[in-house]
């Protein structure tokens, strides 16, 4: 009875996604959340101190849309900085035993503006919500990114 009983706690938390997190090293298409059309393909790595980092990999054309080349008036380290390479997330933490990541900061360079963001995986691993914020995540925005790897 009691083997059974850990099988099912064990099954449980196996299914649920707490026990064995995804990984959110990858390539993504971020869709952005206010036309629903594809932006840019942004390549997701850990870093040697255990946080993520995401770089633009390549600007997703789309009609009538002229992308920008250069960060529009970013702060340093970002000024002039060209917006394909360019460091768009940084300092992202896992939350041990969850899909969750947070305490990271990404930047518009469309805008020039930094935002503190938080990001969750859904539990397939396949689809992500990214949450950018200024101070209090309820007054943010989100987008959708999907997996492309």
């Amino acid at each position: 009875m009691k083997k059974q009983i850990f099988l099912v706690t064990l099954a449980g938390l196996f299914l649920s996604g707490n026990l064995f997190a995804q990984d959110l090293s990858g390539t993504w298409q971020q869709i952005d959340d206010k036309t629903g059309s594809p932006k840019a393909i942004i390549e997701i790595r850990k870093e040697a101190n255990d946080t993520f980092t995401g770089k633009i990999v390549k600007v997703t054309p789309r009609p009538g849309y002229s992308p920008r080349e250069t960060c529009n008036n970013c702060p340093a380290p970002y000024t002039n900085q060209p917006i394909l390479g360019m460091d768009l997330i940084k300092g992202l933490k896992h939350v041990p035993g969850t899909n969750n990541y947070e305490k990271g900061r990404i930047i518009d360079p469309l805008v020039g503006k930094v935002y503190d963001t938080k990001i969750k995986l859904n539990s397939t691993g396949k689809r992500l919500t990214l949450r950018a914020y200024m101070g209090v995540s309820s007054l943010g925005r989100s987008q959708t990114w999907l997996r492309l790897d």
